[in-house]
C-alpha cells in the first residue's frame, strides 16, 4: 500500500467514527485507545464492542458496517467539491490541536492545509461591536499577520469578520473554524471573504459533516478548535454571555495565552 493509500485509509476509519451516533470525540479517542489499531474496531464483533461500554446505537452502527459505509459516501463526497479530510496521526494534523483535551477526531479543509500549522493568534469576539472595535479588530490583524502569525477565528459577523479581512489586507494567512460544514457558508453574506481566505492561501476548516447546518449548539463546540489551533486568543469587545466567553475559557483550560482588547 503506497503512502497516499494508507493515509486515505487511516482517514476513513477516523471519519467513520466520527460519523457513528452517540461516539463524539471523547468516547472515539477511548475506542482507539482500548484496541491495538483503530482498524481492528471496524473487525470487531457487537459483544466485543458493547464490552466496552459503548452505547448500543454505537456499537451496533460500528459492527453492522454501517459507520464505514456512511465514511466512503462522505470521503467520495469530499473529494468530488476539493474538500480534503484529514485525520489524527497524518503528518498535517495540526499539532497544537493534539494537546487540547477534546481534539475532534477528523477535520474537513478547504485550502491550505499547511496555514493550520502555522504559529498564530485567534481573535475573537462580539458579533456586534462598536466601530471601535470593528477597527482594532481589523488593525490588530492586519500587524499580526504582517508579522508572520496566521489568524484564528470564526467567521461570525462583527470581530471575527474583521479579523480575517485585517489578515487578507496583510496578505497574511487567515483560517476560518466553521460551526457548519465547509461548504455551507454562514452567514451568508460572508461568501467573498470566504472566497478571499482561499485566495490569501488561507483555509475553511470545520469538523462537521459536509452540508451540516447553523445548528446553535454546533457554535460553541467548534470554539475548542479556534483556541486549540492557537499560540493565544485575543478577545475584543466580549459580551457577558456569549460564545466568546466559551472560547476564552478554552484557552484557560489549555494554556493558551488570554489577552482582552476591549469588554462591552
Amino acid at each position: 500500500m503506497t503512502a497516499n493509500a494508507q493515509t486515505a485509509s487511516n482517514a476513513l476509519y477516523w471519519l467513520a467514527l466520527s460519523l457513528t451516533p452517540g461516539l463524539g470525540p471523547t468516547r472515539g479517542r477511548k475506542l482507539v485507545e482500548h484496541f491495538d489499531r483503530i482498524e481492528d474496531i471496524f473487525q470487531a464483533s457487537l459483544t466485543e464492542l458493547e464490552a466496552v461500554n459503548l452505547l448500543a446505537q454505537s456499537a451496533q452502527h460500528i459492527a453492522l458496517g454501517k459507520s464505514l459505509d456512511l465514511a466512503h459516501e462522505e470521503y467520495a463526497k469530499a473529494v468530488a467539491v476539493g474538500v480534503q479530510i484529514i485525520a489524527r496521526g497524518e503528518p498535517a494534523w495540526p499539532t497544537r490541536l493534539s494537546e487540547i483535551y477534546d481534539p475532534p477526531l477528523v477535520l474537513y479543509i478547504r485550502g491550505n492545509v499547511d496555514a493550520l500549522n502555522r504559529p498564530g493568534i485567534a481573535i475573537v469576539g462580539t458579533r456586534h461591536p462598536t466601530p471601535y472595535g470593528i477597527g482594532m479588530s481589523e488593525r490588530l490583524s492586519c500587524d499580526l499577520a504582517a508579522r508572520g502569525l496566521a489568524i484564528f477565528s470564526g467567521m461570525a459577523r462583527g470581530v471575527d469578520t474583521a479579523g480575517h479581512r485585517g489578515a487578507i489586507k496583510a496578505k497574511g494567512k487567515t483560517v476560518a473554524v466553521f460551526g457548519t460544514g465547509v461548504d455551507v457558508i454562514y452567514p451568508r453574506e460572508n461568501k467573498k471573504l470566504a472566497e478571499g481566505i482561499l485566495e490569501s492561501n488561507g483555509a475553511l476548516i470545520s469538523e462537521f459533516p459536509l452540508a451540516s447546518f447553523a445548528a446553535p449548539q454546533n457554535f460553541p463546540i467548534r470554539n475548542r478548535i479556534i483556541s486549540g489551533l492557537s499560540l493565544g486568543v485575543l478577545v475584543v469587545e466580549a459580551g457577558e454571555y456569549s460564545g466568546t466567553r466559551i472560547t476564552a475559557r478554552c484557552a484557560l483550560e489549555q494554556s493558551r495565552e488570554l489577552s482582552r482588547c476591549l469588554a462591552t
